[in-house]
């Protein structure tokens, strides 16, 4: 896939959404089986019902649950808040739904603390509360950091495996089929090379694993494919690294936006492809009016900083072409939620927006 030249200048103004959003369909639907007319559009958008009010109702309860049985409620308080942004995002007419619960996120930090955090507890203590040899010390160090390491990449596929399969649209769930060692070798390989150039192999680590993740999620029968190439973003992100001191930072936000754009539209599902106009003044004037609006408040107002982080990515993004949902069934998934505590402890899990 050939490099996409971006003609815009870096200070352009933030392009108007491609389309409309789709009208509503009266299309049936089963739970294993969906089917769309022929006339449904050929560009659809995603777009966000829920109020910020709403989410806020729901957050105040969730802070008070939580500080009230000494944060044992913060699981179920993520799962509620993620039901409630899901079920009011709408694509193509129909609603998402995410089926995950608080008791499984629960079990799956339990199982996270067992099987990485008394391994690395135990290191720790060795290292540092233990009279051994410097030697020792080094090697136990070095355990540590590989140990610490790993749990990354375990911590990604373990996330969106779960996520994945607990989110559904039509009736027919979302899934992922990647496996860890795979994705392993690329943050191996990535974090190596990277180093060993000064960060310029950045962009194609970064392309190889989006394509990793991307090419492996699934929703029901029918795969996501990305076609990118990290040698395409390497000129933009050379220009970001040189441009990002002159501008005191600023420069970063047209980097992102390029990013993001060049991923969405080399990622395509079945016939149609996905598309991004986002710009990185439309990113710098979000995050600076959020951070405002956070500042002002004191932190209260967050849920209405989610919601329109929410409106701000559905509005930059659509998907054009067929859609041939005939085919699609059902694919029966049920990964534990072992992953997705891990996502939380390092913050490298898959998100809505």
């Amino acid at each position: 896939m050939g490099s996409a030249v971006d003609p815009r200048s870096p200070f352009d103004s933030p392009r108007p959404p491609a389309s409309p959003p789709a009208p509503p369909s009266s299309l049936p639907r089963t739970p294993s089986r969906i089917a769309e007319s022929s006339s449904t559009p050929a560009v659809r958008q995603p777009s966000f019902r829920g109020e910020a009010g709403t989410l806020f109702g729901i957050h105040i309860v969730n802070v008070l649950f939580t500080l009230g049985t000494l944060g044992l409620y913060y699981f179920w308080a993520k799962t509620r808040t993620r039901r409630f942004l899901f079920s009011q995002t709408e694509f193509a007419g129909d609603r998402f739904a995410y089926h995950g619960t608080g008791r499984e996120l629960l079990i799956g930090t339990v199982k996270a603390l067992l099987v990485f955090g008394v391994p690395l507890l135990a290191l720790h203590v060795i290292r540092e509360r233990i009279e051994v040899p410097t030697a020792v010390k080094i090697a136990v160090g070095l355990v540590s950091s590989a140990v610490g390491f790993s749990f990354v990449p375990v911590a990604i596929v373990g996330a969106r495996r779960y996520r994945l399969s607990r989110t559904s649209w039509r009736g027919v769930r979302f899934s992922f089929h990647g496996r860890t060692w795979p994705l392993m070798k690329i943050f191996i390989r990535g974090t190596l090379l990277s180093f060993v150039t000064f960060g310029f192999y950045y962009p194609v680590f970064l392309v190889r694993r989006h394509a990793f993740l991307v090419s492996q999620s699934y929703f029901g029968t029918e795969r996501f494919d990305f076609s990118g190439q990290g040698r395409d973003l390497m000129e933009h992100f050379v220009r970001a690294v040189l441009l990002t001191p002159f501008t005191l930072g600023l420069y970063w936000f047209w980097w992102t936006a390029r990013k993001r754009r060049y991923l969405w539209e080399h990622t395509r599902f079945g016939e149609a492809r996905f598309r991004s106009t986002v710009t990185g003044g439309a990113l710098l004037r979000l995050h600076a009016l959020n951070a405002l609006i956070l500042v002002g408040t004191l932190g209260l107002a967050w849920p209405w900083v989610k919601v329109r982080n929410i409106h701000f990515a559905y509005r930059y993004l659509s998907l054009l072409g067929p859609l041939d949902l005939e085919r699609i069934q059902q694919q029966a998934q049920f990964p534990s939620a072992t992953g997705e505590a891990l996502a939380g402890f390092f913050d490298s899990g898959f998100d809505l927006a």
